[in-house]
């Protein structure tokens, strides 16, 4: 009943509600959602011509400040403050920017969208706060689009649905199935391996050794030294007659 009086309000009041729905960006993008960023489509074509003059923000709440959420709030103020988010601000206000940030229609080819949670050096500074600061948990957060002309609020879309972030696993859940086997595995890849290492040396050390002792026992083969060789004749001895007396 609350949100439908607070409806009524805003429409009583001139504000304009949208017929849109934020959404997350295209899963072919890649890096849809982190530990502490998503990625939203760029409301293109959603707001009028004749706003030309607004500036467009983007709310960022946890889900049990969307039913009593104030738009007369402003940016900036403590309640507002990325910093307080969101124990002391359950809700706050951030890339603001104007219409002809978001043409119509939207140029082929050109990606559209917004990374929410990508500044980091803001984050901690309370003079900035409406930083884009990283997302302090994995949420569920839910998100609306908020034009406000001179600080006054003249149209808005209809909040997301419920945006979870991805969480860490802890090193202690992550199951163990198979690690035997696993580490089996290694133990046996590294003995191969030792092993390889060890044939690979012996059979170094043999060509090393082989070819030294071939250098060594080697003989030097060089041309013989002429032999001159005498021939001798050899002469005939003939009996001779015996003296006579």
């Amino acid at each position: 009943m609350l949100p439908l009086l607070l409806l009524l309000l805003e429409m009583a009041r001139g504000l304009e509600v949208l017929r849109y729905t934020p959404t997350l960006a295209s899963p072919s993008l890649g890096g849809l959602k982190t530990t502490s960023t998503f990625v939203l489509e760029q409301p293109r074509c959603v707001f009028k011509e004749a706003q030309g003059n607004v500036v467009i923000w983007l709310v960022v709440a946890v889900p049990e400040a969307v039913a009593d959420f104030n738009n007369s709030v402003g940016p900036g103020t403590p309640t507002r403050a990325f910093q307080g988010f969101p124990a002391g601000a359950p809700a706050y206000m951030t890339l603001n920017t104007t219409l002809l940030n978001y043409p119509c229609p939207k140029p082929a080819g050109e990606i559209t969208v917004l990374r929410v949670g990508s500044e980091t050096s803001c984050a901690g500074d309370e003079r900035r706060p409406t930083c884009n600061g990283p997302l302090p948990g994995p949420g569920p957060y839910r998100v609306k689009f908020l034009a406000l002309k001179d600080s006054v609020p003249v149209a808005e879309t209809a909040w997301s649905e419920p945006i979870a972030l991805r969480t860490a696993q802890p090193l202690s859940s992550i199951p163990t199935t198979g690690s035997s086997h696993s580490a089996g595995m290694i133990a046996l890849t590294s003995i191969l391996s030792i092993l390889f290492a060890i044939l690979l040396a012996g059979l170094v050390a043999v060509l090393v050794f082989w070819g030294s002792d071939a250098c060594g026992g080697s003989s030097t083969f060089s041309k013989p030294e002429a032999v001159t060789v005498q021939r001798y004749n050899t002469h005939h001895v003939y009996d001779q007659p015996a003296a006579r007396l």
